[in-house]
């Protein structure tokens, strides 16, 4: 399976919903390695690196997200892959 990594960007009622909270765990049910964070804009930030057919999985549930969150928007980047996480957290 080919290794790859995305950069998400999340738009809509996606803080203080428990949505980065969600997004590792989903992250790590997936075997997926990276970060996801809040950004001052109200946005969820997220890089993401695994299997390709993992991480689409992850994809597709950032869409939807937590059952508190209300998606409006979705910005999915491919970028090199570089190895350098060792597991999925939450930066501050």
């Amino acid at each position: 399976m080919a290794v790859i990594r995305v950069h998400i960007y999340v738009s809509g009622r996606v803080q203080g919903v428990f949505y980065r909270s969600n997004t590792r765990r989903k992250a790590l049910e997936l075997g997926l390695t990276g970060w996801v964070r809040n950004l001052p804009d109200g946005r969820v930030e997220a890089v993401v690196e695994g299997e390709e057919e993992q991480v689409e999985k992850l994809v597709q549930w950032c869409r939807r997200g937590p059952p508190l969150a209300v998606v409006t928007g979705l910005e999915v980047a491919r970028e090199p892959p570089t190895g350098e996480f060792k597991t999925f957290g939450i930066r501050w």
